[in-house]
C-alpha cells in the first residue's frame, strides 16, 4: 500500500476520532469520575487511536524502505 493511502486513512481515522472526541464531551456519563472506563464513544476513541497508531508504523516502515535505495 502507498503511503499517499496510509496517509488517506490516518486522516479519516483522526476525524472520526475528532467527531467521537466533541460527542464525548456531551455526553452525561463524561461527567462521571469513571465515565471514561464505561463510555462505549470512549472505548472506539481508543480503538480508533490504535488503528492510527499503526498506520503510522506501516508510514514509517515504507519511508524506510525508501531510505534505503
Amino acid at each position: 500500500m502507498s503511503i499517499e493511502k496510509l496517509e488517506e486513512q490516518k486522516e479519516e481515522l483522526l476525524d472520526k476520532i475528532e467527531a467521537l472526541e466533541e460527542k464525548c464531551d456531551t455526553l452525561p456519563i463524561c461527567e462521571e469520575d469513571d465515565g471514561c472506563e464505561r463510555c462505549e464513544t470512549y472505548a472506539e476513541i481508543e480503538k480508533l487511536s490504535a488503528k492510527v497508531e499503526e498506520i503510522e508504523d506501516k508510514i514509517d516502515e515504507l519511508m524506510g524502505e525508501d531510505e534505503d535505495f
